[in-house]
């Protein structure tokens, strides 16, 4: 990320002709492969039936007793491969796929002991926990209700109740099979955190999707569902903006400001007076009624829809790309409707109500690559998109229709 980031993005003369030589040039980009072997670091001694996978994607595999390895028909674009092996520490390298063989020679260090803090907690507190972490991990619409966790008791969880804190990690993979999609994804949680009081739920890890066994017309019915979650999603947006057909695909986007309400006291202080008062009806109702004040206000958005080559930027390396804006992007997909009320999502009265999502950038420029993938810090998604969890999680290298 740090080479992303020194790369200075300049608004592309031309821009119509990179978009369509870009898209003929990866139309007719041929499928490629990836193949090595693994060895300790120390003594270079092949390591045998070590996971290799790409992050996020269908491709995996493990090790043969030479440490050699090979994942074939790979779908061009950029990807995070990842190696893993017991007692060793986890190997990652961004690597780009062509349609020519990438060999690639991985050597991996043993494991230093690492000493975790000690997490002491009740069966019945874990419980309670993992209910929290699989609202806010999987989800809770209806695809969330066809996965089913294999192996939970593999999570490390830790409930911090005067931040209104949620951490979990795994050391080894978390296995959910989604019956929606037809998956089964294997993910190493590295880093999660669910806080209540920001009211925001990141996290860091690795995926490695696998399909599900099932018949023609179950696989059919998967394909169907598979598409109907792509379609609006963020990595449809991003596809869409690189190809040039951000409006074609559906997508609108506005220039938006706001600032935080004044008015309305920070969601730390709010909680701590609901603690205090909540055996004093006056007093709590008086922090209820500043709780439901509205989060932001001076909200502005401008009318006139912006075009791709406002917001879309050329860096020097091939395949990425750069989106700009100055805080705060608002995004509207007009093929669907959005069923879901967001509190502090600003929709003038006279807007229909589709699927709409705003996107805070915490640095000038986000990175993406042709999958749709962002690279390094992620904006934070507000409204529609906040509601992708894992149960709505597709491989980066999923194309609707096939």
């Amino acid at each position: 990320m740090a080479r992303l980031m020194g790369m200075l993005p300049r608004r592309p003369a031309l821009l119509a002709v990179l978009f369509i030589f870009i898209a003929s040039s990866f139309a007719a980009a041929q499928n490629g492969s990836v193949s090595g072997r693994v060895v300790s670091k120390a003594g270079k001694n092949p390591l045998v039936k070590a996971s290799v996978f790409l992050s996020n994607a269908t491709f995996g595999t493990i090790t043969d007793d030479a440490g050699a390895f090979s994942l074939r028909n790979v779908k061009p674009g950029q990807y995070q491969l990842v190696v893993t092996n017991l007692g060793y520490e986890d190997f990652t390298q961004t690597i780009m796929v062509t349609s020519q063989t990438l060999r690639l020679d991985i050597e991996m260090s043993a494991k230093a002991m690492e000493l975790r803090a000690v997490v002491i907690t009740t069966n019945a507190d874990w419980k309670k926990n993992y209910e929290q972490f699989k609202k806010d991990f999987i989800g809770q619409s209806e695809n969330s209700k066809q996965c089913k966790v294999l192996n939970p008791r593999v999570l490390t969880l830790a409930y911090y109740g005067s931040k209104r804190l949620l951490e979990a990690y795994a050391d080894e993979f978390l296995v959910v099979e989604n019956r929606a999609l037809g998956y089964r994804v294997k993910y190493l949680v590295k880093d999660f955190k669910s806080d209540k009081i920001a009211n925001i739920v990141a996290y860091e890890g690795k995926a490695l999707f696998e399909e599900l066994p099932g018949s023609e017309a179950q696989k059919k019915k998967w394909r169907a569902k598979r598409d109907e979650v792509y379609f609006g999603s963020a990595r449809h947006f991003y596809r869409s903006l690189y190809a040039g057909k951000m409006e074609t695909e559906g997508f609108v986007a506005h220039k938006y400001t706001r600032e935080l309400n004044p008015q309305r006291p920070p969601e730390l202080l709010i909680q701590k007076k609901f603690k205090q008062f909540k055996n004093q009806p006056d007093s709590l109702n008086y922090w209820a009624r500043l709780a439901d004040l509205p989060k932001y206000h001076n909200e502005t958005l401008v009318r006139a829809p912006l075009k791709t080559y406002d917001i879309l930027f050329k860096v020097e390396q091939p395949g990425i790309f750069a989106l700009g804006a100055e805080r705060y992007l608002y995004v509207i997909y007009t093929r669907k409707r959005e069923e879901t009320y967001f509190k502090d999502l600003y929709r003038p009265l006279d807007m229909e109500n589709f699927q709409t999502s705003v996107m805070t950038l915490y640095t000038p420029y986000i990175y993406f690559d042709t999958n749709g993938t962002v690279l390094g810090d992620a904006p934070l998604y507000e409204g529609t998109w906040s509601k992708y969890k894992l149960a709505e999680l597709l491989p980066v290298d999923y194309v609707p229709g096939e």
